[in-house]
């Protein structure tokens, strides 16, 4: 936990697509918040060519401290690496399909209230993890979660609706269970499940709490393996103090895993779908990324290492 000082211009890094929705009047009531907080800040625009370059040059030009990321995990993943190692923070606008990473923290829907957090002085230094050379900040895995990911991918429906009506589909194409050999903490075990994941936080953007352990900040992540699609226990996700039945999921935190499966299994990092593959190595990262979140109250300090 640290106490910032704003004295330089804000950075507002805006994905004017993410989640399939026109940002125009958002990026307006964003713009008048911070003029009525008498904030100086420079608006860049994401298009999907080197945005990761262009966030690095303003960030060197202007000597800017604090990102204020308008998007999803996409957009969020973008200036994370555009940050790399520098000591710039990030406050969170959501504004994408799911909102994985941002559903892990207690924020207001308010923009206002989230504009205030962003320019507040409570911070976390997150974990990073990479998976297969891809930056992970929230949770990779694969399986039936990743499968669905891809279908949704190539549906033209973006939200929450999107996710369900893949839903089916995905169970039909998916040959489950699927075979996993995992290597860690100096052991290899081998099972047969439906998902494998690589938890750096707790819970999907659906609210899926898969990871009630999980901590953003504790210099491990975890992997989970889910061993059956059992009704039951799925529902019992979506209440974080719920009991977890080790027949329907085993739970080991780590630095680092390598995972083998056979066949081909479908991969997916922070909401993008990569590929099938035959083969995962995920590690924690050294460096870390500074994330603003809400004043310390008594379930942020249980939720962070505050």
């Amino acid at each position: 936990m640290g106490v910032m000082d704003l004295k330089n211009k804000l950075l507002v890094v805006v994905n004017p697509i993410s989640g399939g929705a026109v940002k125009d009047e958002l990026i307006q009531e964003i713009a008048e918040l911070l003029n009525d907080r008498q904030v100086a800040f420079t608006i860049y625009e994401t298009t999907g060519e080197k945005d990761e370059y262009h966030i690095r040059e303003l960030l060197e030009a202007q000597s800017i401290q604090k990102i204020l990321v308008i998007g999803g995990d996409g957009t969020i993943q973008t200036v994370a690496k555009a940050v790399d190692k520098r000591d710039v923070a990030l406050g969170l606008i959501p504004a994408g399909s799911a909102n994985g990473l941002v559903s892990n923290f207690e924020f207001s829907t308010n923009v206002a209230n989230q504009i205030d957090i962003a320019l507040g002085d409570s911070y976390i230094l997150m974990d990073m993890i990479s998976v297969n050379d891809h930056l992970c900040l929230h949770i990779a895995d694969l399986g039936i979660n990743a499968t669905l990911i891809k279908n949704y991918e190539n549906s033209e429906i973006r939200g929450k609706l999107g996710y369900a009506l893949q839903t089916i589909p995905t169970l039909m194409e998916s040959d489950l269970p699927y075979s996993f050999s995992l290597t860690f903490n100096d052991q290899t075990i081998h099972l047969q499940g439906v998902m494998v994941a690589i938890a750096n936080a707790k819970q999907f953007g659906t609210g899926a709490v898969i990871n009630p352990k999980g901590k953003m900040d504790d210099g491990v992540f975890e992997v989970l393996i889910f061993k059956k699609l059992m009704l039951v226990d799925i529902l019992k996700t979506l209440n974080e103090d719920s009991y977890r039945n080790p027949d329907f999921v085993e739970c080991f935190p780590v630095t680092k895993v390598t995972i083998a499966c056979q066949p081909e299994v479908a991969l997916q990092v922070d909401g993008e779908f990569i590929g099938k593959v035959q083969k995962v190595s995920a590690e924690l990262l050294s460096s870390k990324l500074k994330i603003m979140v809400p004043a310390q109250s008594k379930e942020i300090q249980e939720r962070f290492n505050l």
